[in-house]
């Protein structure tokens, strides 16, 4: 589908938003981006089938940290400390819901237990949780790939006039 074609919200389809390009990111242009925010989407396989959690999160040295409760959907993440780790996905934008200009990033790696107790309570004070449940665990994300686009918008290209 043609980028510039796309409906406005309240428009006609057809009606065009400012003209804009995609740029990819780089990894450590990525990695910045996403401590920018604390909102993500963490991607894993529960029940053998995909699912995905709206999370808090943390960059720490380029990993990601989020804390889980054992008895919530993530507490499946939870493998011993001898398992390498379960491979997820995690995913943060900031993308304007009006000129559709912003970013993306999907960073995929291991997500492993943090075993350090002293890490875990001070991940619990940083990372505020959403509902009243104990907080007893965190992963610790470390991204084997990162990927990451900014919709910017295009210098070179006038938005084209909306018809009234």
């Amino acid at each position: 589908m043609n980028q510039e074609a796309v409906r406005r919200p309240g428009g006609r389809f057809g009606e065009t938003t400012a003209a804009r390009h995609m740029r990819d990111l780089d990894r450590s242009e990525a990695l910045r981006l996403l401590s920018t925010v604390s909102l993500g989407r963490i991607v894993f396989t529960q029940h053998a089938l995909p699912a995905v959690r709206p999370v808090n999160h943390l960059v720490v040295g380029g990993d990601i940290v989020v804390r889980i409760h054992e008895d919530g959907a993530l507490g499946s993440l939870l493998a011993p400390c001898d398992v390498p780790g379960v491979v997820v996905a995690y995913e943060a934008d900031v993308i304007d819901p009006v000129t559709h200009l912003g970013w993306s990033v999907v960073v995929t790696g291991y997500a492993r237990v943090v075993a350090d107790t002293d890490e875990v309570h001070r991940y619990a004070y940083l990372l505020r949780p959403w509902v009243a449940h104990p907080v007893t665990s965190a992963l610790r994300i470390r991204p084997d790939l990162v990927t990451g686009f900014r919709l910017e918008a295009d210098p070179t290209r006038p938005a084209p006039a909306l018809r009234g």
